[in-house]
């Protein structure tokens, strides 16, 4: 069955229901319907992470779900409030100290200036920024912001209080208050523990949430847990979201922190998005649009805020069930998003008896199953034990200063680690594998022939400002280091791009040859690498009898017109 053809366009869904296929209605609708009774219990959950009334979890869902469809390009993504995006929402609410009624309005203003950002990024066609927060990082802080919501979420399976600035003290505080534990508070959080996790285990295509978001009703009504002390989540209006534009008054107050959150929310949003779109396009063979994507993140966050939600994103096992539960469309999207306001019309008030501690392990198990990655951690430690540090750094960072500051830690951390691997390119040497015209890294292949009186190394990486004292300083340290040496080959065939910085030092190191009394030549010039040395003159310098096409014809006639050496600020052999 052929899928939908690809329609770019601002509104992606006029083209694609145009073309709906009515064999995938079935699939659509089950799979919108799966959904719905998975995430209407998980943003309960979300809305407890974030302080806000748990309705206005219900508010963002219903807002992602049928604005992704709108604008999105991805047929199984499932949009709506996430356990990360809320981790980050309570940390700027703790940021900004807004307490009482303010916090609902400080969490919508953030998330429609998220939105905002998203559209900028749109508008100026910036998809690719999203490459700039390393998994690593995501990793990392994500598994500290699990941790710190699991501590926060502790007195409540307890029915206790804690107190302190950050998540250790917060939970040394915890331990301190044990001996004030409410016992039927506890039994019913251990209880609803068993059951979520339980659930998972033993029958992990069971949606867990609802099942305990039921019982623990039941278990409210049946034995009246409010009236035995047990907490309850309180009133939860009937009815639909109505469009209030947050009090910009208060952002403004707060607008350090709203910006450091709404970018926090983006780069953790979009990176997530971009990588599950395009899994999911690659599984089904079709395409999605980055930028496209952007915008319907935009609109998201914007509708999200607008009808006082939360920040909303891809929900990966949202998506998953989507998917295998037979989505093709954003038909699926569109029924999920539906079936969240009947439930705020009919249903809302039925969360209200929700007991405090079945929240809580509502709460923990997303977090848990959704933010702490072991796989990956695991993962980083045996491929790449410097990812795995970072990941632990930000973790450390997230737990000693807080969700937002792990958020720029992380991000700070990516730069550093892209500035550092920028600005070392690897120059391996190369050798030559025996009877071929081939060149290989001789640390790879030590039994290689090198050619004598000739030095052929590689730069891997562009030839720019930040890497344009690395190539003299190698090219130095070889001729210091090689007796009897005439000509060095560079290998160009790895570097794809040069900037005037670049360009002018290649003239720098081709003078400084030729005062050594060492022929310097080019092999496997790109094009485009050419063209800029020629604008800038250099090529006439070099003299273009010393480019070549590969490193063998670079070696060869080297060798068949030796230079006599000088020395490269040494005194010449005797």
């Amino acid at each position: 069955m052929a899928e939908p053809r690809d329609r770019p366009g601002v509104i992606p869904i006029l083209g694609w229901i145009r073309s709906y296929d009515r064999s995938w209605l079935r699939g659509d609708l089950i799979a919108g319907v799966a959904v719905a009774a998975l995430i209407v219990p998980k943003n309960l959950g979300y809305a407890g992470i974030a302080g806000i009334p748990l309705q206005n979890g219900l508010y963002a869902a219903a807002a992602g779900a049928i604005l992704y469809a709108v604008f999105g390009t991805s047929r199984q993504i499932s949009t709506g409030p996430s356990s990360g995006l809320a981790a980050v929402a309570a940390s700027a609410v703790l940021a900004a100290k807004v307490t009482g009624g303010d916090v609902a309005t400080f969490v919508a203003g953030v998330t429609l200036v998220s939105g905002a950002v998203f559209l900028l990024l749109a508008l100026f066609k910036m998809g690719w920024i999203a490459q700039f927060l390393s998994r690593a990082v995501v990793t990392g802080f994500l598994f500290g912001a699990a941790i710190d919501v699991v501590i926060g979420e502790l007195p409540k399976l307890t029915g206790t209080e804690t107190s302190g600035s950050n998540p250790l003290q917060e939970l040394w505080s915890w331990f301190g208050s044990l001996g004030q534990v409410h016992g039927l508070t506890a039994v019913v959080g251990a209880v609803s523990l068993v059951v979520v996790f339980g659930v998972r285990r033993v029958a992990p295509r069971v949606p867990g949430a609802l099942v305990l978001v039921i019982g623990g009703l039941s278990a409210s009504w049946i034995f009246d847990l409010g009236a035995h002390g047990v907490a309850l989540v309180g009133p939860v209006p009937r009815g639909l979201p109505a469009l209030m534009v947050p009090d910009l008054h208060l952002l403004w107050t707060h607008a350090g922190t709203v910006a450091l959150a709404a970018v926090a929310l983006v780069a953790i949003g979009f990176s997530q998005t971009t990588g599950d779109a395009r899994a999911f396009a690659s599984r089904h063979r079709y395409r999605i649009d980055v930028d496209q994507e952007l915008l319907a993140q935009s609109a998201a966050n914007v509708g999200a805020g607008l009808f006082q939600g939360m920040p909303v994103s891809t929900s990966l096992s949202a998506s998953s069930l989507n998917d295998h539960s037979g989505a093709r469309s954003g038909l699926a999207s569109l029924t999920s998003g539906v079936i969240v306001l009947l439930t705020l019309l009919i249903l809302a008030p039925l969360f209200s008896d929700l007991p405090k501690p079945v929240l809580a392990a509502l709460i923990i198990e997303a977090v848990v199953m959704g933010m702490m990655d072991l796989p990956e951690m695991r993962r980083l430690a045996r491929v790449k034990r410097f990812d795995f540090w970072i990941a632990m750094a930000a973790i450390a960072g997230t737990l000693l200063f807080g969700v937002l500051a792990g958020v720029l830690i992380g991000i700070a951390l990516s730069l550093l680690w892209l500035i550092s691997v920028s600005t070392r390119p690897t120059m391996p040497l190369l050798a030559r594998e025996p009877g071929t015209q081939v060149y290989r890294e001789l640390t790879e292949h030590p039994d290689d022939e090198q050619i004598a009186g000739v030095t052929v190394f590689r730069l891997d990486g562009g030839l720019f400002f930040a890497t344009a004292d690395a190539l003299e300083d190698r090219l130095r340290g070889i001729t210091l280091s090689t007796p009897e040496l005439s000509g060095v080959v560079l290998d160009c065939g790895g570097i794809d791009f040069v900037d005037s910085q670049g360009s002018a030092k290649v003239r720098e190191i081709v003078e400084l040859a030729e005062a050594a009394g060492i022929t310097l030549r080019f092999a496997r010039v790109k094009p485009e690498i050419l063209t800029v040395l020629e604008r800038d003159g250099v090529l006439d310098r070099i003299g273009k009898d010393r480019i070549h096409g590969n490193i063998d014809r670079a070696v060869e006639a080297q060798r068949r017109e030796p230079t006599p050496r000088d020395g490269w600020g040494r005194r010449p052999s005797r």
